[in-house]
Order: structure tokens, then C-alpha cells, then sequence
């Protein structure tokens, strides 16, 4: 049979989502404690992979196995299995044709930037940090030129094994509560540290450096090296992927930040 997770995961003690030598990944503590429910070795597919610090409010995973547990197995048994920074928050049987990542028609990610003069000491980890004052307007501005589909090599990690630039994003926000600036973004696919790279961008234009019309020059120019550096890790929220609803998993929460962390 094919299960199917959802879970959550503090990424800063992490090296990231994927499987590595050391055993620092996300997907080796979750395969561990998956197996030591199934009993057998496990192998688990994620809707999308993060980077080293980058936290996730809504990954999916699937794997399959040939024992029959209760559901209620794969998330309190596995939990208990697992460091306090990982949860799994949900379990559903899928047919066999379902892929964590293949079967989702786009995926979500927000970013957490807090701005203020000093960092905030409660917030380490949770949230990026920029000193300087920020304009909401022109950041609202300019991440509206990114609707639609585009070429993202200019926000594109030199290392991004991505086989096309080109994505579609139906999503590009910026909020701001008090000190707290939320980015939601939502696309088709992202390329490696794209997210990152567009806060940086948007930063740039709320500081003044740039205006705001200078997200479309990029996209256009379709140059990394022309682009603002790329933002910290530490505000960045996998917020997981879109599927049709016929798969009848349970749908993301659109104010889990709002709720628990402004």
C-alpha cells in the first residue's frame, strides 16, 4: 500500500530535506522512524526538497509498505520516533498512482522578514531580519511583475539542476504586520533558491536602492549576476504543494503563520 504524510519541520538543526551520509537530513530522521513503525527499511518521496535552515508548514511525502498499520500508527507511532522539531500531522492511504511530487500542480512557500533596528531575540531562526526602514508600497510593486509566466534564470542558483528557467507564478504578495513583512509566493515549480533571491530582490526596491520596475529589467536581462544577493534561510516556509482534490488531502493552512508566529 501507498501512504501518504503531511508534516512539519523546524529546518534550522538540520542540513536540509534531503537524505545525507551523516544522517543530518530531515528525510533520514523521518525514514528512521517510519521504519521503526513498519519494521522494514522505508524510502520516502517528498513534494519538494529544502535547504539547509528552511522550515516547512505543510510537506508531503509518500512512501510504500506491506505491512497494515492504522493510521493513527503512522502519525502518533512515527511522532514518537522522531526529534520535537518534526511532526507529522496527518496520514492518508493513496492509490498507486499518486506521487508526492509529480501529482502536485504547483507548490507555496512564504517568507517570514522581520524589520526593525535590532534583531528580534524571540524570532531567531524563525524570521529573516533587515535594520534599515522598508517601503511596503514599492515591495507590493514590484512583486506584482511577477505574475504570470516567466523566465527566472536572473533569480536562479548557479547550482539549480532545474531543466527549464521557466515557471508560472499565480502568486506574488507582500503583507506587512507591524515590524513583520510576509512574502507569499506560489508557482507552478521553483528553481533552487529562487524564493530567497526574490526576497533579496524586493528588498533591495524597499530600501530605495532600486525601483520597483526593476523586477521586470531582470526578468528580462535573465541574468543572476545582475539580481541582489540571495536573502537569508532563516524566514523561509515550505508551505507545501497544491494537488486536485480528488486525492482528497487535507488542503494548506492559510493562516497558520498569521496565527502562530505574528
Amino acid at each position: 500500500m501507498k501512504v501518504a504524510l503531511g508534516l512539519s519541520y523546524d529546518g534550522a538543526q538540520f542540513c536540509g530535506w534531503q537524505s545525507q551520509p551523516s544522517l543530518c537530513g530531515v528525510q533520514d530522521a523521518l525514514e528512521g522512524a517510519i521504519a521503526a513503525i513498519a519494521q522494514h527499511p522505508v524510502r520516502v518521496h517528498a513534494a519538494g526538497r529544502t535547504d539547509t535552515g528552511v522550515h516547512a508548514l505543510g510537506q508531503v511525502v509518500h512512501f510504500e509498505t506491506d505491512v497494515d498499520r492504522p493510521l493513527s500508527a503512522w502519525v502518533r507511532g512515527v511522532n514518537a520516533n522522531l526529534p520535537e522539531t518534526v511532526r507529522v500531522e496527518w496520514a492518508h492511504l493513496v492509490d498507486e498512482d499518486f506521487h508526492a511530487r509529480f501529482s502536485a500542480f504547483s507548490r507555496s512557500y512564504q517568507y517570514l522578514l522581520y524589520n526593525a533596528p535590532v534583531a528580534s531575540a524571540l524570532m531567531a531562526n524563525k524570521a529573516g531580519w533587515f535594520h534599515l526602514p522598508l517601503d511596503f508600497s514599492a515591495m507590493q510593486e514590484g512583486a506584482s511583475y511577477l505574475i504570470g509566466e516567466h523566465d527566472f534564470s536572473a533569480f536562479r542558483a548557479a547550482e539549480c539542476q532545474a531543466k527549464s528557467p521557466i515557471k508560472t507564478m499565480s502568486r506574488a504578495e507582500v503583507r506587512q504586520c507591524g515590524n513583520m513583512f510576509v512574502f507569499d509566493f506560489e508557482a507552478s515549480a521553483f528553481l533552487h533558491h529562487m524564493v530567497r533571491n526574490l526576497v533579496g530582490t524586493l528588498v533591495y526596491i524597499g530600501k530605495g536602492t532600486q525601483p520597483a520596475g526593476w523586477v521586470d529589467e531582470l526578468l528580462q536581462m535573465k541574468d543572476r549576476k545582475l539580481a541582489a544577493p540571495t536573502f537569508s534561510p532563516d524566514g523561509l516556509y515550505f508551505r507545501g504543494p497544491v494537488y486536485e482534490s480528488h486525492w482528497n488531502l487535507p488542503a494548506l493552512d492559510d493562516d497558520f503563520l498569521d496565527g502562530a508566529l505574528l
